[in-house]
């Protein structure tokens, strides 16, 4: 995104990876008031947010205009009271009453304002506004109605509006433009509240803004490492642990019996094989490096138990509803990659290039490839502006639950033009039936997966601990454990 809404939350100091922000010894437990250790988010402006420790603390401070759920493709309205179309190509949205934490109302205009400070006037632009969706056209109607017009029928704008970066910012912010101010002291329009600023390297307070008897009145959230904390959480000093690092992957089970938790992210690897990979355009060659993928050793190796492997081209995060069947381009078969490579004629060595991110698996997705294929294959970093002649790993992180959202990315990203991929994919965005259109995303989902511009790899998931005061520790993809709901 273009605008300076993506500014990232200047640090003022940045702890070591070892240091706890939690206090050494066990502090008497308070009625109504749990501990929840968490990372340092990388920023808490909601647009921008892409880490789980971001979308944990930004999930509590706002109420998006609705929840979707990937399990079973139902949207259900939150801040919003309807989302409605008849042609599904111009879109009204009617708000509850609502109010920001400074006390002003959350009207349509709120979200105007906010989108369009978000994409810089031209929706279609903003990642968090989708490439799918298209819209030319979003106004307050009134103080309570949005219209979306986009420049083609899609039923995805339910599932869009679930997005939690589209949620609203108060008119002072964006009339300031002090995004840093802001992202020290977020200033939301959910349950809970920020009591003061967020302090780096330690944490914040989160206070309900209106008494609820069964909710706890206040969260303290602590930065710290992953592994102190879970011991803080086995010793009795900290409530709720939301990440379990992966050495204390297996002990988790036992030291926490059935409170623990494991949740799909969005986020997911992929093997991609653009344009300018001319020597692996032959869908034999794609499939000897997919069946030549060993991802349980990557999960276990240099994932460390964050992420499984991976079931499909769609993560369970963003995938619409329940899959059926295999995924054969899934599985690890080595001998039948040799042997698939081998009679494709494919000859002399390959890379996997990477960019943006840790080598590590890159580097161990490698390894594994040379010796189940039994031709060298290296790891090499993508030089500023090159365009590798062979396959780039690569991390999606999905701002938007919508399946046509990744499935566009995935296939920018290859430059795939399959005409009948693109007609599925059309056709499962415009049909009016959502269990039709999540039926023919499956589709489109096969299509890709015999063509193979993209291997799937690995999906993320989080994890959380938490101790027995702790009720209603309920996680969904994008936000992670619910701090709204948390009761001791």
């Amino acid at each position: 995104m273009r605008s300076r809404l993506l500014v990232p939350l200047t640090l003022a100091a940045v702890v070591a990876a070892g240091t706890s922000g939690c206090s050494s010894s066990a502090e008497p437990a308070r009625p109504g008031v749990l501990s929840v250790g968490l990372g340092e988010p990388g920023t808490l402006l909601p647009a921008d947010v892409t880490d789980p420790s971001g979308r944990l603390v930004t999930g509590a401070l706002w109420t998006p205009l609705a929840d979707y759920d990937p399990a079973s493709g139902k949207v259900t309205p939150r801040a919003a009271e309807s989302i409605t179309s008849t042609d599904r190509a111009t879109w009204t949205v009617r708000l509850r009453p609502g109010k920001f934490h400074d006390g002003t109302p959350v009207t349509a205009q709120s979200y105007v304002d906010t989108w369009k400070a978000i994409s810089g006037h031209h929706w279609a632009s903003s990642p968090v506004l989708t490439k799918s969706l298209r819209a030319k056209e979003i106004t307050a109607v009134d103080a309570n109605q949005l219209r979306i017009v986009l420049d083609r029928p899609s039923n995805q704008v339910p599932a869009w509006l679930s997005a939690p970066g589209l949620v609203p910012l108060p008119a002072s912010v964006l009339k300031s433009r002090d995004w840093n101010g802001f992202a020290r002291h977020p200033i939301g329009n959910g349950p809970l509240r920020l009591e003061g600023d967020w302090q780096s390297g330690s944490g914040g307070k989160l206070v309900r803004v209106a008494a609820d008897p069964g909710q706890a009145k206040e969260i303290e959230l602590r930065v710290g490492n992953p592994a102190e904390q879970y011991d803080e959480v086995k010793e009795g000093k900290l409530d709720v642990a939301t990440s379990v690092p992966g050495d204390r992957h297996e002990a988790m089970h036992a030291d926490f019996a059935d409170r623990h938790a494991m949740w799909a992210l969005p986020r997911a690897g992929y093997l991609v094989f653009s344009a300018e990979a001319t020597r692996f355009a032959d869908p034999a060659v794609r499939h000897a490096f997919a069946l030549g993928t060993d991802r349980a050793a990557l999960e276990s190796g240099p994932l460390a138990h964050q992420a499984d492997a991976a079931k499909g081209l769609l993560p369970p995060a963003v995938a619409p509803g329940e899959r059926f069947g295999s995924c054969r381009p899934c599985t690890f078969d080595g001998p039948a990659a040799k042997s698939l490579l081998d009679q494709a004629g494919f000859t002399g060595d390959a890379a996997v290039y990477y960019d943006s991110f840790d080598g590590t698996w890159p580097q161990a997705l490698a390894e594994g490839l040379s010796k189940s294929l039994g031709i060298s294959v290296t790891a090499q970093r993508k030089a500023t502006g090159g365009k590798p002649t062979g396959p780039s790993a690569l991390e999606v992180k999905a701002v938007s639950p919508s399946p046509a959202d990744l499935l566009h990315t995935l296939a920018d990203a290859a430059g795939y033009t399959d005409a009948g991929f693109a007609a599925d994919l059309n056709s499962a965005e415009t049909t009016a039936s959502p269990e039709e259109a999540a039926q023919l995303f499956r589709v489109a989902e096969n299509q890709a997966l015999r063509d193979l511009p993209a291997i799937p790899l690995w999906t993320a998931h989080g994890h959380a601990v938490w101790s027995a005061r702790v009720h209603d520790a309920v996680t969904t993809p994008f936000a992670g454990i619910d701090l709204t709901r948390l009761r001791d």
